[in-house]
This record gives C-alpha cells, structure tokens and sequence, in this order.
C-alpha cells in the first residue's frame, strides 16, 4: 500500500456498502423484468418469470438486513444536517454545478450524500414494508390497499433508482478518488482536504486519523 494514504471507511462500512448497493441493483433488475413486458427477457434468462420474482423477493430480505444496518451504522453522522455550514453547501451545489472559489466546509458526509442516504433510508423502508405486505400478506388486506402498496413500490422505485445513478455518477466520474474509500479504504490527503476538509480537522484534532505507513496513536 502506498505510503501516506488515509483511512477512510473500515472493512465493515465497506461491507454493508456493498450489500445494500448490490441487492439494490439486483432488485432493480429483476423489478423491471416483472414490471415492464420488453423486460421480460430477464426472466427467461433465470428460468421464467416466476423464478425472478423469487430472486426479487428472496433479494429483498437481504436488501431489508443491509438497509438496517445501514441506517444503525450511518444515521448518526449521515442522518442529520448540520447548520449553517450544510445550507451554505446547498446553496452552491458544493461546487458541482458551476465554479466556486470556496466551498464551505462540511464534515464526513455533505449535504448532496445526507440527501442520498435519507432517500435511500427512507424509500427503502417503504419498499420493504409494501414489499412483505405484497409478498406474505395480499389476502388479509382490502383489495384497494394493495393496490396502493404496488403504487407506492413503484414510486420508491422511482426515487432510489434515480437517486442511485446520481450516486453512482459522484462516486466515480464525478469526484475522482471517491470509489477508493469504498474499495480500499484509503484516500489520499488532498482528496479529503478537499472534499471532506472538517472531517479531516476533526480527525486530527481528535487523534483519530490513521495513516498508512504511520504507527496509529494511541489517544
């Protein structure tokens, strides 16, 4: 590993990382393959139809595990804004959308991935309720309930879905250095300076910080 690199997520963060981003993905694909009819072709590469629904549902107990433990692990520095600082973030996009001679500074998380996170928090405990409700219980509910349950899957659906290639776009093209902190771990120095520049104050004032190649502290 190269020498002066900072941690930035452990083995555990990136692991419930992965669980709920791929069981999103999955259930994402196999959701299109039931709702829509040129889609249906994913079905047949499972097996039928019936098959993928089992994939869906049975994916979405695992996605049900990741999403708790998401929310346990990150609600905490992810789950709540901080002011004035977050606003002042929002109101220049963070210095995405146009140039910014300076960004204010935010802590681990910004205000763009807090966003991410309530989304996926939030639409991803309705997906799993509507989904267990659709799933197990369609018979002991009145028939116009259920009908609002699909409606309300289809809109978390929605929303994750777009939140994700947002996501997705900011983790790699769009922020170079990003997809390392969800990979190996470890980001450059510049990168968190300039990213996450309080997170990076805080760590070191809290004696917190690890560095490659450094002997951590003991605080």
């Amino acid at each position: 590993m190269k020498k002066g690199l900072i941690q930035a997520t452990d083995w555990y963060e990136r692991t419930v990382h992965w669980l709920l981003a791929i069981s999103c993905i999955v259930l994402c694909i196999t959701g299109l393959g039931m709702m829509f009819h040129s889609f249906h072709f994913l079905g047949t590469i499972v097996g039928g139809l019936k098959m993928l629904k089992h994939i869906h549902n049975f994916t979405g107990l695992l996605f049900a595990v990741a999403l708790f433990l998401a929310i346990k692990m990150w609600w905490h520095e992810a789950g709540v804004f901080s002011m004035p600082e977050d606003l002042e973030w929002m109101m220049c996009a963070g210095g995405y959308l146009w140039e910014v001679e300076k960004v204010p500074e935010v802590g681990k998380y910004n205000p763009g991935q807090k966003m991410f996170f309530l989304a996926v928090a939030g639409f991803g405990v309705i997906m799993v309720l509507t989904g267990v409700i659709m799933w197990f219980f369609p018979i002991e509910f009145p028939a116009w309930l259920v009908r609002w349950m699909y409606v309300l899957h289809a809109l978390g659906f929605v929303v994750i879905f777009a939140f994700f290639f947002v996501h997705l776009y900011l983790g790699t093209i769009g922020s170079p250095g990003s997809l390392d902190a969800m990979t190996t771990g470890w980001v450059t120095r510049a990168w968190l300076k300039k990213q996450h520049p309080k997170w990076l104050k805080e760590m070191e004032e809290e004696g917190t910080l690890v560095v490659s190649g450094e002997e951590k502290k003991a605080h």
